[in-house]
């Protein structure tokens, strides 16, 4: 499958909660399950990829996307509400291999010279041991959010 005109890849879109255009023409949104909610306040909440597929198997080729976001679930036990796990979704007791393998397949599609975007949060397991299993080291990172648990890292892949 050809992205097309796509160079960045969102690899879990969810509800494209934190994009500014969340039909940014240049996106492709991929995610492995489709929601549409109807809440009580009037308001949806959808999960509407370009692309329904696994992060951790992708169907485009090596070096597709000059830039990749992977905001996996980061959930294990501490889920406050079903809403809550609607949007973000569960990690199985494997989670290890489930980043480790997302990660790595998130890097075979980057191009050279690309960045990728990893955003977790450590609501239920601390980003030093995340780091643990990813295959690549982040250039830089910056924690956000009220109590300083989500983290954005960013990542270069320079082939030398």
């Amino acid at each position: 499958m050809m992205p097309g005109e796509k160079v960045i890849l969102d690899a879990c879109c969810g509800g494209r909660m934190f994009w500014f255009n969340k039909n940014n023409p240049d996106v492709l949104y991929v995610d492995n399950r489709e929601i549409t909610e109807n809440r009580e306040n009037g308001k949806v909440f959808k999960v509407a990829p370009d692309v329904l597929c696994d992060f951790r198997f992708l169907p485009f080729s090596d070096k597709t996307f000059k830039h990749v976001v992977f905001d996996p679930p980061h959930i294990l036990y501490s889920c406050r509400s079903k809403q809550m796990e609607l949007h973000y979704t569960k990690l199985p007791r494997d989670w290890k291999k489930l980043i480790r393998d997302g990660f790595d397949e998130c890097w075979r599609v980057l191009d050279d010279y690309g960045t990728l975007i990893f955003k977790w949060s450590e609501v239920d397991i601390p980003l030093k041991k995340v780091l643990e299993v990813i295959s690549q080291e982040p250039l830089y990172g910056h924690r956000t959010g009220n109590t300083g648990r989500t983290i954005w890292l960013s990542f270069f892949k320079n082939p030398k």
